[in-house]
């Protein structure tokens, strides 16, 4: 389902480079990003990273409480 105009708040990753997650406004809880290409995962992060630095929103789609894409606005 696509969460609209969102606003990115922590994210953190560990050296596993298919471990990375973000909060995202008005979603409870922490959301992992969407696993098995590694470029995929590093993709979505930076996406979710540079939204946060620069104060954008972004519109994500979540499934099964999953990160599996981003927009930024």
């Amino acid at each position: 389902m696509w969460n609209n105009n969102k606003t990115v708040t922590p994210t953190y990753s560990s050296s596993d480079s298919q471990n990375c997650h973000a909060i995202i406004s008005g979603i409870s809880g922490w959301k992992k990003i969407k696993t098995g290409k590694s470029d995929g995962v590093s993709n979505v992060f930076t996406a979710l990273n540079a939204a946060r630095a620069g104060g954008k929103k972004v519109d994500v789609y979540i499934v099964n409480n999953i990160i599996e894409r981003v927009v930024m606005r």
